[in-house]
């Protein structure tokens, strides 16, 4: 029982960190292209389990973008992780593709397939033990 005390902790200690970069990345005017923040909700279509989603996306080199997630799960449990993606921009769109390992209880590796255009980011994903997908738009705060 004390392991999985430990591992759900460690789970949860990147929620402040999101929430700082999240404040921040809402408070800017205008984002241009497809950093900046996102929001919007996962599903499982292997067994229909859902809830929100939020990300921040930051280009960290002409090919390389870091993602920063925080999801819900059973509406009350919360979540953090970092995912590299690459990609290049093609005709206004992002191609994105990349994996992040969430540890054994959450299901070890993930990986992503996703397209990122200035207002929408939607994403397949998938893991040895589940599937699905995730869709996200703007925060109101923040549209253009």
């Amino acid at each position: 029982m004390k392991w999985m005390f430990l591992s759900f902790a460690l789970l949860f200690t990147g929620c402040s960190t999101f929430n700082k970069e999240w404040s921040a990345a809402t408070k800017q005017a205008a984002h241009t292209g497809v950093n900046g923040p996102w929001e919007g909700e996962w599903r499982s279509e292997k067994n229909g389990h859902h809830g929100s989603l939020r990300c921040v996306l930051t280009q960290t080199s002409p090919t390389e973008f870091r993602a920063h997630y925080r999801a819900k799960y059973m509406k009350i449990l919360r979540f953090t992780y970092v995912a590299t993606l690459t990609g290049r921009e093609t005709n206004g769109a992002v191609a994105l593709q990349g994996s992040s390992n969430l540890g054994k209880l959450a299901g070890g590796v993930y990986s992503y397939d996703a397209v990122v255009t200035p207002e929408s980011f939607k994403s397949s994903y998938n893991s040895k033990y589940d599937h699905g997908n995730y869709t996200m738009s703007r925060p109101p705060s923040v549209e253009e």
